[in-house]
């Protein structure tokens, strides 16, 4: 789920890039397919997340994403503050909890607007101009955004890896997610 979001995310930043910025524009041409590209994979971008409700894994992972602790308030502090001492955590620290509430939002914000934009008949001229700028620069936000949540990834091989098989290293795990195994036991396991 996670990598077919990412895909459609990609395709919607580049093709965003390439609408926007006119030396890519120039480069690319094709102006009317990458228009298509871009709204059908705008479109298609919550599927993998409506799917993923059948799984009771994921809808487990949504309730901790959805929770906030005390200790995500001290694992928030400490990051701000870029303090060396330990973060606590569960499953998700606090700065993955902010992301995905900010990024599901944001998401749907821009298919909203986005599907204004698309079928102009829906709303007014001036309800159609508010959604092509609230577009624009929320796509701005969310490729400053989306490429942050890339570094942070690129500096972690051992999440990275964990996102492709599914788990990761007993010692990462304690070091980063101290909170992690209480967490298991009070949460349903695959799809049993």
């Amino acid at each position: 789920m996670h990598r077919t979001t990412a895909w459609l995310m990609s395709a919607c930043v580049v093709t965003a890039a390439v609408l926007y910025v006119p030396q890519f524009a120039e480069a690319v041409g094709r102006r009317e397919l990458v228009v298509r590209v871009h709204e059908i994979c705008g479109a298609l971008l919550p599927v993998p997340v409506l799917l993923g409700l059948a799984s009771r894994a994921f809808r487990a992972d949504l309730g901790r994403l959805n929770r906030f602790h005390p200790y995500d308030r001290t694992w928030l502090r400490t990051a701000l503050r870029r303090e060396r001492e330990p973060r606590p955590s569960g499953k998700f620290n606090a700065g993955q909890k902010v992301y995905a509430g900010w990024i599901a939002g944001a998401a749907l914000v821009m298919l909203g607007t986005g599907l204004l934009m698309w079928f102009t008949h829906l709303a007014p001229i001036e309800v159609r101009i508010g959604s092509t700028f609230v577009h624009d620069w929320l796509s701005l936000a969310v490729g400053i955004v989306v490429a942050g949540h890339v570094w942070m990834a690129i500096g972690d091989p051992v999440a990275r890896r964990g996102m492709r098989t599914g788990s990761v290293d007993r010692p990462w795990a304690e070091r980063e997610h101290p909170l992690w195994e209480p967490e298991l036991d009070d949460t349903p396991r695959g799809d049993e």
